[in-house]
């Protein structure tokens, strides 16, 4: 969520106000190796859940006239060291805490630690006296998980914006910044942008292009978290080790490069809070076809060929479907459409609105 903080301040600088960002120090955790495992991870607990809410307590205390807004639902206990009429939070989504309590669709199996944590975390996050979901599902899904007593509380949707420009690239310059990463910009290829993750659905491609057989001999690309054993092995067992790019960690770049120049942009996933990766295609000027799952339909706006994830035919007929060029144009063109709702500036003015509520 770092680039999302960075942009909220960015943005309410932009619009006149005085903004700091507050972050855990490492005092414990900075002599330990690692922090994310052992016992290097516990002493970064004792830093983020126990020193810095003191100080969080202390700065607070003299700052009489500040509003605190928590950028991410997953730091939600520190609520109850703020003021809580000038506290507010954003919450991206409820995915590891409906995992947590057991919800199959949320596709975020947790740990006996990690369901501890998730309840904490969503009892703070309730007692927020104002929040901002990003989507209309997230905003559902959690007032499914509210108590009656907390429906006074403040709560609206507010769109996350773009984080970075994205807009076509030229293809003269899209096919040189891809050819010097080695891919073959000669043969056609679907893209899907995205972590490694099982809700992911990454190997959807795979089938899919697998069903499509002699209609399409294009490439299949990856960009985001290199690819894990399992997806090489799928690919394998399915005679297409020869057409799967991985393009790992691309740069912004690369990125725009990719979403650019690409057949169409493939989203497949099983969960999602918001769903980026929709709308920085859109923005590139691809065409999207994505899960129906919401909240996908609600930030494609309409402007996507939606199907459902687990059905290989329905996906490989949208694709078809986006290769008719006046179906492609349109879908493109009401892209560019739908993503005016997500411009920075509009973010952070609500965010101002919830704050004055």
């Amino acid at each position: 969520m770092e680039r999302f903080t960075l942009l909220l301040e960015q943005e309410f600088k932009c619009l006149g106000h005085h903004v700091e960002v507050w972050r855990p120090k490492a005092f414990f955790g900075a002599k330990a190796k690692c922090t994310t495992q052992g016992t290097g991870k516990w002493l970064g607990y004792i830093d983020k859940w126990l020193l810095f809410p003191l100080i969080l307590r202390a700065q607070s205390l003299w700052a009489k006239d500040v509003h605190y807004h928590i950028c991410d639902h997953s730091n939600s206990p520190y609520l109850a060291h703020l003021p809580q009429e000038r506290a507010s939070i954003t919450c991206h989504d409820v995915l590891a805490i409906r995992g947590a309590l057991g919800y199959a669709d949320a596709h975020c199996p947790a740990s006996r630690f990690g369901k501890i944590l998730q309840f904490w975390i969503l009892k703070r996050l309730l007692s927020a006296k104002k929040l901002a979901c990003v989507s209309q599902l997230t905003m559902s899904q959690l007032q499914e998980l509210a108590n009656e007593n907390e429906s006074q509380n403040s709560r609206t949707v507010i769109y996350n914006s773009f984080n970075a420009e994205f807009s076509p690239l030229p293809r003269k310059e899209a096919l040189s910044l891809l050819n010097e990463i080695g891919v073959d910009t000669t043969i056609p290829y679907i893209l899907h942008v995205g972590s490694s993750l099982p809700r992911k659905n990454r190997g959807f491609l795979l089938k899919m292009v697998a069903e499509l057989g002699e209609r399409w001999s294009g490439h299949i690309c990856y960009a985001g978290q290199p690819l894990d054993a399992d997806l090489i092995n799928e690919a394998k067992s399915l005679g297409l080790s020869q057409r799967v790019i991985s393009v790992a960690n691309p740069n912004h770049s690369t990125l725009v490069a990719l979403y650019s120049i690409c057949d169409a942009f493939i989203f497949p996933s099983y969960s999602e809070g918001f769903g980026w990766p929709v709308i920085e295609a859109q923005a590139c000027g691809a065409p999207v076809l994505a899960s129906d799952i919401p909240p996908m339909p609600e930030i494609s706006g309409g402007a996507a060929i939606h199907a459902q994830p687990n059905d290989v035919a329905e996906f490989s007929n949208g694709f078809l479907y986006l290769k008719n060029p006046s179906i492609r144009r349109k879908i493109v063109e009401k892209g560019f459409e739908n993503i005016k709702r997500f411009k920075p500036k509009i973010m952070a003015e609500s965010y101002v609105s919830l704050f004055r509520t």
